[in-house]
């Protein structure tokens, strides 16, 4: 199995809908591997993993660690990894030096950023050191006390066209694929229909080029937190307290272990 290039990857805007998830361990990247175009190793793993209250404690190690196992565990998805807050915004030159970091220790396929205006250098420059950049704009998480919250991005004009231009700009600076989310709708269409490049929506429009969730939502981790642009496909969180109800009694009952798990 060939792993996906960010040539295959642009090439399936305007042909092929992108599939694209949230994953952090070895196991399950293995799992849902074959099911992906792209594998985001996200920071949002301080959330789904580490239990934090937002993305802005995660550090570059974390990142690396997790996206190791994950491109270890896989064979055709192309794989991007996160900045993480505090990382890559003090300068251009700290971008590149976490990039290479993440890209040497792992070999990922691109860095993903959290643009503002203040960022479109830093694409140009990581582009012209040869490292594919995603842009992710709309609501970004790691801004998420200047934006106020988890609000959905686009509503005023000012901001619709601030989106647009920027979206357009991260393109003419060197962005190869452009993750939109929480955005309205359709402001997410006009982006992603007047960009060259791939768009990938979350909590944005249909018709981005392909869409992206969290493989813990997907399958029904976690039952705390389901925003409106999250679909669950199954309901993991009960059938693990099923399995662990049945081993917690048979434990406490002497039913487990017998004979047949144990070494004579």
């Amino acid at each position: 199995m060939t792993r996906n290039t960010i040539n295959d990857i642009r090439q399936k805007k305007n042909n092929e809908k992108i599939v694209a998830v949230a994953a952090y361990t070895y196991p399950v990247a293995n799992l849902i591997d074959e099911f992906c175009d792209i594998i985001l190793v996200g920071d949002s793993l301080g959330m789904t993993i580490y239990g934090h209250k937002n993305t802005l404690d995660v550090t570059l190690d974390m990142m690396i660690n997790h996206a190791q196992a994950v491109v270890n565990a896989t064979e055709k998805s192309f794989i991007m990894v996160d900045l993480p807050f505090g990382s890559y915004e003090k300068s251009k030159e700290q971008a590149l030096e976490s990039a290479e970091a993440v890209i040497n220790k792992t070999g990922c396929d691109a860095i993903k950023l959290e643009v503002t205006t203040n960022l479109l250098e830093t694409i140009k420059y990581l582009s012209e050191n040869n490292i594919n950049v995603v842009a992710h704009i709309g609501l970004i998480p790691q801004h998420i006390e200047r934006l106020g919250g988890f609000k959905i991005q686009g509503k005023s004009s000012e901001d619709s066209e601030y989106l647009k231009n920027l979206a357009q700009k991260c393109q003419e600076f060197g962005a190869s694929i452009l993750v939109i989310e929480g955005v309205i709708e359709n402001i997410a269409k006009n982006i992603s229909q007047n960009l060259e490049i791939p768009t990938i929506g979350i909590g944005a429009s249909p018709l981005c080029d392909g869409q992206i969730l969290v493989i813990d939502d997907i399958v029904g981790i976690d039952q705390e937190y389901s925003p409106k642009f999250v679909k669950k496909y199954d309901n993991l969180s009960e059938n693990i307290k099923n399995s662990m109800k049945k081993f917690s009694n048979e434990v406490k009952n002497g039913k487990f272990p017998t004979k047949d798990h144990c070494f004579f």
